[in-house]
């Protein structure tokens, strides 16, 4: 279920690789994965990325990943399920699925 407290989910396989990948990069405690949408309309994209906490963003603790959310994102991640596959990261929505 998902509530404030976790607005995204973070798949076990992407856990483990934001975790590893802030421990081989030496990315101090105080960042956290940003997750956000780029753009707007058809043409908007993910934001994903490490990054520090501004004066506009929310942070939670999902599945031991500090998540930084800007609080004008926040509507349009509600929801989103945070994957990794080899190649990269995924992100998908509930109502982005078929």
């Amino acid at each position: 279920m998902l509530t404030l407290d976790n607005p995204v989910r973070v798949r076990p396989e992407a856990r483990q690789q934001i975790l590893d990948a802030l421990y081989a990069n030496k990315i101090p405690a105080e960042y956290g994965l940003r997750v956000g949408i780029r753009g707007g309309g058809c043409g908007s994209s993910w934001l994903l990325g490490f990054d520090l906490p501004g004066s506009t963003d929310e942070v939670y603790n999902v599945e031991g990943v500090r998540v930084i959310i800007d609080r004008k994102h926040l509507l349009y991640v509600l929801g989103a399920e945070i994957g990794y596959e080899p190649g990269g990261y995924t992100v998908e929505k509930s109502n982005d699925k078929p």
